[in-house]
């Protein structure tokens, strides 16, 4: 019984490993979330960016995990973030250009979800560290033409887990190369950092200093 007792408290102890709960101190009640300091909650994207165009495919099943994974999704981020975009939209617009949005906050289960699916930290978050995405200070975001509405033509659709997505990829389109550049010195310029696997994603650089939220948008 005794071996019974030990064995059980490692499964657990492992299960908790694999999905973070032994590292991460994640809110998911609206109680605790009103406790963060107000520089540390969430705020709405488009109060600050009149233009933001977003094209949220979690909220469909035309996403990687051919699954609805939002209902009702609103993009939220860190106060950092939204200003750092602010200042981003902001030097675009003078080139006619705007800000199209995939993703922003995602609640962890979420991010769990995800890691089921695909097992591969080049382009999911793993569940024991937590996404920036959970955060509030991570963001998936393209450029679209302000006049005509439509998308700038990038290396690959959104949500690509090829090579073709990471920043080492040399395009042979002038065009392709120059948007992707337009969008990756736009970002660094405001102060957000890229992934080198996904030329659509960018973080606060001291993203591990915010709390790991499991709020879904409503309660937010």
């Amino acid at each position: 019984m005794k071996k019974l007792s030990i064995l059980l408290t490692f499964v657990n102890l492992l299960a908790a490993t694999v999905y973070g709960q032994n590292t991460l101190n994640t809110i998911h009640t609206k109680e605790a979330y009103a406790q963060l300091p107000e520089d540390k909650k969430l705020v709405l994207l488009q109060d600050s960016i009149p233009d933001l165009k977003y094209n949220l495919v979690y909220a469909t099943t035309n996403n990687f995990t051919h699954t609805k994974l939002y209902e009702n999704p609103k993009v939220l981020t860190s106060k950092p973030i939204a200003s750092a975009l602010k200042k981003a939209a902001e030097s675009l617009r003078s080139k006619g250009i705007g800000l199209l949005i995939f993703d922003a906050y995602r609640p962890y289960s979420v991010s769990k979800k995800m890691w089921e699916i695909v097992h591969d930290d080049r382009y999911v978050a793993n569940p024991i560290h937590g996404s920036d995405h959970n955060r509030g200070t991570a963001i998936d975001i393209s450029l679209y033409n302000l006049k005509t509405g439509k998308p700038l033509n990038m290396p690959t659709d959104f949500d690509n887990f090829t090579e073709k997505a990471h920043l080492s990829y040399l395009p042979k389109s002038a065009t392709i190369l120059a948007n992707r550049n337009l969008l990756q010195n736009t970002m660094k310029t405001v102060g957000l950092r890229p992934l080198s696997t996904e030329w659509w994603h960018f973080s606060l650089l001291n993203s591990k200093e915010f709390e790991v939220l499991d709020l879904d948008f409503e309660e937010l």
